[in-house]
């Protein structure tokens, strides 16, 4: 798997992570797919390039047919909203209602703004309002890859459990605005299908700049950053960098608290290729997020890893699901459940969660708040791997991406994925070992040829 660095040169927003991402190479047509798939609003999306400051970057145009927007955030990441509905959000989204309510802002920032809220503060209006546990069970039913549902509720996470202390409520029972959980939803499962796309493993994002200024919201002038971006940063390093307005958002914000492995400056290694998501207004500076992906090793590799074991006999299955999600989401490598007979005959499961050393403490603390277990045992094991990479290969049934595996120079096997081979399969009817066998068949017909 890959590492790849973001570089928050003036900010982070979620849309602008996106589009960063898929100017590094994300597949935008895997990106969009799943995301088709999910029960959201109708969409548009499309990643145009800009130049900020002498950088050509991807900028996202993203569209809802249904509330007939266009989101174009005009804010200091610069996304200028044209909506047929206006109002000021939390966080600043003007927007038009053909009814009437108030949320006081002078800024308006990216899709990376869901607005949540409780609803006692006595405005109507017909927006349906989705609860951020709803969210996430709609994450968790999709059929996206389980990385990618691990990623994007440790996101949701973040940033419910921030907005919950703010509004005093429980994360559970706080409410995304309709067309805020629309940007959010898109721009937080967007990235993470990206993450996906490109086969990233490890994610380190430098210490991010949050602008200077004062924004006015429902409930008065407050200073940048807001009140939910503060909350989500708490304990992630912050750049002395500042500029006049609002440069991160909460999205933004909850991408980098949830999602990085560590923070700090440009890690060393080799360089594969470099990417830059675009904001809309232009600063003295490029307002611009720079992801950075770094080169893999083509060998084998030996290296130690922790492996951690707890044994319960009083869980549901939803309650090792959700760990599962969790673990995977602090970075674990592997996590499985096997049945075992614990004392006095109870049926029981192990969870033995693999990963690396440097995330052993926050794995156990999963384990120890999640599960029933009282106590978490650990211990290092040897493993060699093979370094990976991805090809792309065009079948009669679309497109199929297939996992390669190497020892120096040599292929040792190749895996095709399977959320690709089984739309496929779904697609055009056929049997699923049908769309394996014809990626196999081209596979070596390429290898016959070369």
């Amino acid at each position: 798997m890959r590492t790849l660095y973001l570089d928050c040169i003036s900010g982070i927003a979620g849309d602008m992570t996106l589009s960063a991402l898929v100017d590094l190479g994300a597949d935008p047509t895997y990106i969009e797919s799943h995301l088709r798939k999910l029960p959201i609003d109708d969409f548009t999306m499309a990643f145009i390039p800009v130049n900020r400051k002498g950088i050509t970057a991807k900028w996202l145009d993203l569209k809802f047919a249904e509330h007939a927007h266009s989101h174009n955030h005009e804010h200091d990441h610069g996304h200028s909203h044209t909506h047929s509905h206006s109002h000021d959000h939390d966080h600043g989204h003007s927007h038009t209602h053909s009814h009437s309510h108030d949320h006081d802002h002078d800024h308006a920032p990216s899709h990376g703004h869901a607005h949540a809220h409780s609803h006692d503060h006595g405005h109507h209006h017909d927006h349906e309002h989705r609860k951020a546990t709803d969210i996430m069970a709609m994450i968790r039913s999709s059929s996206m890859p389980e990385r990618v549902k691990a990623r994007s509720i440790a996101i949701f996470e973040v940033i419910a459990a921030a907005e919950g202390k703010i509004h005093g409520m429980d994360p559970a029972e706080v409410h995304f605005h309709e067309v805020g959980a629309m940007d959010s939803i898109l721009d937080i499962i967007g990235v993470c299908l990206a993450l996906e796309s490109l086969d990233i493993g490890e994610i380190i994002v430098s210490p991010v700049p949050v602008g200077h200024g004062r924004i006015r919201i429902a409930h008065g002038v407050y200073p940048i950053p807001a009140p939910a971006t503060a909350e989500i940063l708490t304990g992630v390093p912050l750049s002395a960098f500042t500029a006049q307005g609002e440069l991160t958002t909460p999205t933004g914000a909850g991408i980098a608290k949830a999602l990085a492995a560590s923070f700090g400056s440009t890690p060393g290694g080799v360089i594969e290729r470099i990417g830059y998501g675009a904001g809309t207004k232009d600063f003295d500076h490029p307002n611009v997020i720079r992801a950075v992906l770094y080169r893999e090793s083509q060998s084998a590799s030996d290296e130690t890893i922790a492996v951690l074991e707890t044994q319960v006999d009083d869980m549901t299955g939803e309650r090792l699901g959700y760990t599962m999600d969790r673990l995977f989401a602090a970075g674990a490598l592997d996590v499985y459940y096997t049945p075992v007979f614990m004392k006095k005959n109870r049926p029981g499961v192990l969870l033995t969660v693999l990963c690396q050393p440097k995330d052993k403490v926050r794995c156990e603390d999963i384990l120890l708040r999640e599960t029933s277990t009282f106590g978490v045992r650990s211990y290092s094991a040897d493993r060699r791997i093979l370094s990976r990479s991805w090809i792309d290969v065009n079948t009669r049934y679309g497109n199929v991406r297939v996992k390669q595996a190497f020892e120096g120079e040599k292929l040792v096997k190749s895996a095709p994925e399977y959320e690709d081979a089984a739309e496929a399969a779904r697609q055009f009817g056929v049997a699923l070992e049908e769309v394996y066998q014809e990626v196999y068949r081209l596979l070596s017909s390429d290898r016959t040829r070369q």
